[in-house]
């Protein structure tokens, strides 16, 4: 039987190829650096900061970190390097090829120097993970196993960069790790040492969110923004709360705006809904339901 292409085919394609003012197919030639990009980095992050899970190595020696880094510096210098030319064709910024290649080497530079940075803080997250939770046997099933510390280890890497000022790839970075664990943390958000995600499918931390050391969060968690009808001028804006100290947040809580305060030492229970300040040292719960039983009768 002979193939015979409909005439829809065309149709389709001529409607795509005249939308010359669709901004989702038309604008910038730049590649932009993808999910590739960002795995790329943050795999040889772990082969420096978790060398026994992924260099199959206790510890690596000096030369071997040295290769290590080396290999971090290029994979990221290149991923920053396709991001600035991609955002300055978008925004019509007129870098040329030498400014945009020395600042795609001192953000680079920058990174690594952070990475021990990083390591510190994600040591202390497993520890703090460690000590609140009976059924981490150990450090390596943390490590391997829980979703929680993926993703807070995905936003420390994806944080350095955000700070730095490279536009997409912390985003994507830290998307990825939502699309793996379900948990979705925006690279802008600043979050103290010793934190804790438990379970943590469905948590939600926003961009302008502020979180202090030692708290917890459960699964369903969202540290959220009202919503707003031009959300546009709102940009820079603190739109999400602050979380202090000493914190634990149970599941399924929704805390929503700028202004609101969770303070020190706080424990907020589950499925409540928070808009405004809570005081330090109190605890808050919705009302308890009224249960009602009935007997099971299998022909209901």
């Amino acid at each position: 039987m002979n193939y015979k292409e409909p005439s829809s085919v065309g149709e389709c394609a001529a409607s795509f190829v005249g939308d010359t003012e669709n901004s989702l197919t038309c604008g910038c030639r730049k590649k932009l650096p993808d999910t590739t990009y960002a795995a790329d980095i943050l795999s040889a992050v772990k082969r420096i900061i978790y060398p026994k899970f992924f260099n199959r190595k206790e510890m690596l020696c000096k030369s071997e970190y040295e290769k290590a880094f080396s290999e971090l510096f290029s994979l990221t210098e290149k991923a920053v390097k396709l991001a600035l030319y991609y955002d300055g064709e978008m925004r019509g910024d007129t870098l040329n090829d030498g400014d945009i290649d020395k600042k795609a080497c001192e953000i680079s530079e920058n990174f690594i120097r952070s990475i021990y940075g990083v390591y510190e803080l994600i040591r202390l997250d497993v520890e703090a993970t460690l000590c609140g939770d009976p059924a981490a046997t150990s450090p390596d099933i943390i490590l391997l196993c829980y979703p929680g510390v993926e993703a807070v280890f995905t936003y420390r890497v994806a944080h350095v960069l955000y700070t730095e000022g490279v536009p997409f790839l912390p985003r994507i970075m830290t998307e990825y790790a939502h699309s793996r664990t379900g948990i979705d943390i925006h690279p802008g958000a600043k979050i103290g040492k010793s934190f804790v995600i438990d379970h943590g499918t469905g948590v939600v931390i926003g961009e302008t969110t502020v979180i202090g050391d030692r708290v917890k969060l459960y699964q369903g968690v969202t540290l959220g923004a009202k919503s707003l009808a031009n959300a546009r001028s709102l940009v820079g804006v603190k739109r999400h709360p602050t979380v202090e100290d000493d914190v634990t947040i149970y599941s399924g809580a929704t805390i929503l705006g700028g202004q609101t305060v969770i303070g020190k030492g706080a424990v907020i229970g589950s499925s409540v809904f928070i808009t405004s300040s809570v005081p330090p040292d109190v605890t808050v719960a919705a009302e308890k339901p009224k249960l009602r039983l009935y007997k099971n009768n299998p022909l209901d």
